[in-house]
């Protein structure tokens, strides 16, 4: 491990624990490559599940084109979740504890089988479904002011903060994924609406690419992990006293509150 990847990896464990933003990696090190990114984004992650966290799923960010625009990039990435970011449906969340949080809408994918890329394609991604839920992600970046290009997030695990998965489950064969809708709400208002096909065109595709892409570092999907597939419509800013309940089409609804 090269002592540049070292070095970026503590400061962003610095800025989480700390909850100050740093300068992006990409203004400090323009030549910081993606794959560099990713190897920072497993140093940590070796680091937690060293200090008694567990992986339980892993996400996949920047899927829907308005995020993309709105950050600059013009490809996915992904990060790990780990056991420490679930908030129970419902649940609250206090800002004190993270940096510049953000909500989205997704839909969570269980699985029932492990994927393996290379060649995973979005049937294998349906066979190997067990059933999916609506899910909330709390993104935060540890980067000052969500200054970030593509290397900034993957570095710093896609900007993973918290998840919230919804209590109903549905089986995949009955729904539609491209066609399932959701609808944001902010304190009862509409913050923004989606659909299945703004993630890549499918969700499942998502599911694929991840695989795919994760067998460039020899990692697996695992049955019975948690697989976020990616913002059906841009992110929102939280603020203390917000409640967020995202709405599914045929998969019922999942909530957060702020203070």
């Amino acid at each position: 491990m090269s002592s540049k990847i070292q070095s970026y990896a503590t400061q962003l464990v610095e800025a989480e624990v700390s909850r100050v933003g740093i300068d992006p990696l990409t203004l400090t090190d323009p030549e910081i490559t993606v794959d560099e990114a990713y190897y920072i984004q497993l140093e940590n992650i070796k680091k937690k599940v060293n200090a008694g966290q567990k992986i339980v799923g892993k996400k996949i960010g920047l899927t829907s084109v308005a995020v993309q625009k709105m950050l600059g990039v013009d490809e996915p990435d992904y990060g790990h979740l780990l056991n420490s970011m679930v908030v129970e449906n419902g649940g609250t969340i206090y800002c004190d504890t993270m940096i510049q949080p953000k909500v989205e809408g997704e839909i969570a994918f269980i699985l029932k089988k492990d994927l393996k890329g290379p060649n995973v394609t979005a049937l294998d991604v349906l066979q190997a479904t067990d059933y999916v839920v609506p899910a909330l992600e709390i993104v935060d970046s540890r980067i000052q002011d969500w200054k970030i290009k593509l290397a900034d997030t993957v570095s710093d695990n896609a900007s993973a903060g918290l998840y919230v998965l919804g209590g109903k489950t549905t089986k995949i064969e009955d729904i539609n994924l491209e066609l399932l809708g959701m609808v944001l709400l902010q304190n009862g208002e509409v913050a923004n609406t989606g659909v299945g096909a703004a993630a890549l065109g499918n969700p499942a595709t998502c599911v694929a690419w991840l695989a795919n892409r994760l067998a460039d570092y020899d990692i697996s999907l695992k049955a019975g992990e948690v697989i976020l597939s990616g913002a059906l419509s841009s992110m929102v800013d939280a603020k203390p006293g917000d409640n967020f309940t995202a709405r599914f089409a045929h998969l019922g609804q999942v909530s957060v509150n702020f203070k």
